[in-house]
């Protein structure tokens, strides 16, 4: 018996043990992992696929999430204010994990070639009230926007992308947005990922003008000076992210933010007299990506 208890003592010490041990640990990890990668919902098939677009049925990864953000308290101002954003992206599952900036609006990858992407993309614009802000005394109320449109971005090499969305407004604003953004991309570790480029904007004129605008009635009550803004080259900038990637799900960022107005944005009275052309917003975010099934 004691020589028994002695060969089992052994053998737990032994270098083979805690061989058999790490690769117990490691499958159960990967067990893990597996079923944390399945499938969490199907979806029905849709009841019809558009023309010239590939099909939409088949598996899909979604990541959801949320970051806070300390920015201008609205385009233009020379103070600050804490919100929460949602993230929202979708992509093919088993397609490579794109890069994602802070720029980035909520979209899917409808058409995806690994370093070519483009589909559908939207930004919600909040409401402006002019009773927040002793600034925008006399400037009246401009009623919050849905920006829907479209993105394309494109990987010429894997460290640094290009990528484009053009939006149509409704709501607050019926103008144009156009923004261009271009990043390059350093893996620090295998789990953190440095980012950053830099950032551009064009805006027609009746994108610009609600939030710029000064009419003779406004230039009464707020003392302000009239004036007509037109659209053309909006901000320049450049962005710094740091993203930690905890496991295939998970994933926090950090990120700041740079804009100068350009253009009659940068010239309107409201930005002139009580704002700011220098735009800086800061954020931290975390987001989660499962997969689903459309039949």
């Amino acid at each position: 018996m004691k020589h028994n208890v002695e060969a089992v003592l052994r053998m737990l010490a032994s270098g083979a043990c805690r061989t058999l041990l790490a690769a117990t640990v490691n499958a159960m990890l990967a067990a893990c992992d597996r079923a944390s990668a399945q499938t969490a919902f199907t979806l029905p098939a849709p009841p019809f696929e558009l023309p010239l677009l590939p099909p939409v049925s088949g598996n899909w990864t979604v990541m959801i999430g949320a970051e806070g953000r300390y920015g201008p308290a609205f385009e233009g101002a020379n103070h600050s204010l804490f919100s929460p954003v949602p993230i929202f992206s979708i992509r093919r599952a088993g397609s490579v994990d794109q890069f994602r900036s802070p720029r980035d609006n909520a979209s899917i990858a409808l058409i995806d070639f690994g370093n070519l992407r483009a589909g559908p993309a939207a930004k919600f614009v909040p409401s402006r009230k002019a009773g927040n802000y002793a600034e925008l005394n006399g400037l009246g109320d401009v009623k919050a926007a849905f920006e829907l449109g479209g993105f394309i971005e494109y990987f010429p090499v894997d460290w640094f992308r290009v990528r484009n969305e053009t939006r149509g407004g409704f709501g607050g604003h019926q103008g144009v947005v156009a923004d261009f953004s271009a990043d390059f991309i350093v893996p620090v570790t295998r789990a953190i990922t440095v980012s950053g480029g830099p950032r551009f904007t064009w805006e027609s004129t009746k994108a610009v003008s609600p939030y710029y605008n000064v009419d003779t009635v406004q230039a009464m009550e707020s003392g302000l000076p009239v004036f007509d803004a037109k659209g053309g080259a909006h901000s320049v900038g450049a962005g710094l992210q740091v993203k930690y990637r905890i496991n295939p799900q998970w994933e926090v960022h950090s990120y700041v933010e740079y804009d100068r107005l350009l253009g009659d944005a940068a010239k309107s009275p409201l930005v002139t007299a009580r704002g700011s052309v220098n735009q800086t917003t800061v954020g931290l975010g975390a987001s989660y990506a499962f997969d689903f099934r459309i039949r």
